[in-house]
């Protein structure tokens, strides 16, 4: 193992350390929190060789730039973005060497998605809370990286046995997922709460939803319309599901993210599906989102079959990476992409 230096030149708006989340805190009252986009954080990490769960950077607008002092393997992954090494384009959503003193930058189109992802093969050093290094404001746990700060690199890493040219370095099997320009479609299961709001499921398959800019890190705030119970029956509070589609007092409609805690008393008409979770995660205020009805047993289908790309790519990888004479991390199970 060897010491890297990451030198950051530009952290665009918000940039973090981050991951998939914690495990089992949330019985404590602490969100799982993790990255809001789960698909594009366990692809880069598993492109660069490391375990899916590995901390990463999670950038949110703006440019984010770096300079490292050796050779590194890295990925970016997220919302389609403008990535430069040394003012060349580079690609993204595939393995990338940046060589020593050379500086890349990441600039997101803000337009088709709000985060990118950027996983470096080896161990960050950061700080943790309860066993990861997601941020939680909350808790005074910001996680933040800003410009002209270091970030200390532990890696294996010291280049392939021959220079590659100029193309990708693999052709893998990575499930890119997609970013239209129009509004995105959002699959939804009904939950009971549906029951004590008579017509809602009409009026929420029928509308268009945009993403206002009061939505943060606790849920998307939807305009768009919504029906409420007919009396005032007092709802317990309870624990809710990622994903959660919330209607409150108010005319809008909330999809509950990672950092969510119980329900208010609000009613719970559905949840997103888990293959819809990380597309939700790149919604920025003025997207466009329908929802669609699906029952759960679509809902575990299409997610097992996200699973399998998921271990397809994490199998070609380790492959790959052993026939260049470096070899890959062993990745984390499958139960740590939520």
């Amino acid at each position: 193992m060897r010491t890297v230096t990451l030198d950051f030149t530009s952290t665009g708006w918000i940039t973090t350390f981050q991951d998939l989340g914690r495990r089992g805190t949330e019985q404590r009252g602490v969100p799982t929190g993790g990255a809001a986009d789960q698909h594009s954080a366990a692809v880069a990490n598993l492109l660069v060789g490391n375990p899916r769960g590995a901390t990463l950077i999670e950038s949110l607008g703006g440019e984010l730039a770096l300079v490292p002092d050796a050779d590194v393997l890295l990925a970016v992954t997220g919302a389609p973005a403008r990535v430069t090494v040394a003012g060349s384009p580079a690609d993204s959503w595939s393995p990338l060497v940046v060589p020593a003193g050379q500086e890349m930058r990441i600039r997101a189109d803000m337009s088709r998605g709000t985060r990118t992802y950027l996983a470096v093969n080896g161990v960050l050093g950061t700080q943790t809370l309860l066993g990861s290094a997601a941020p939680d404001a909350r808790m005074g746990f910001g996680q933040s990286v800003a410009r002209g700060s270091r970030a200390v690199l532990k890696t294996a890493f010291q280049g392939f046995g021959r220079r590659l040219f100029g193309a990708s370095l693999f052709r893998l099997p990575v499930p890119v997922p997609r970013f239209d320009d129009g509004p995105w479609t959002v699959d939804v299961v009904p939950s009971p709460g549906i029951r004590t709001i008579a017509g809602i499921r009409e009026v929420i398959e029928e509308a268009t939803y945009v993403v206002t800019p009061r939505s943060d890190h606790v849920g998307l705030r939807l305009h768009g319309p919504v029906l409420h119970p007919d009396d005032d029956t007092e709802i317990v509070s309870h624990g809710v599901p990622v994903g959660a589609l919330q209607i409150p007092h108010a005319d809008e409609l909330i999809v509950l993210g990672r950092y969510r805690s119980l329900t208010a008393g609000y009613p719970i008409v559905g949840v997103a599906a888990r293959s819809s979770l990380s597309l939700l995660g790149q919604a920025g205020p003025g997207r466009e989102l329908r929802f669609r009805w699906i029952d759960r047993e679509t809902s575990l289908r299409r997610h097992a079959h996200r699973e399998a790309e998921i271990r397809a790519l994490g199998h070609a990888a380790a492959e790959a990476f052993g026939a260049l004479g470096f070899a890959a991390s062993p990745s984390a199970p499958l139960s740590q992409l939520n």
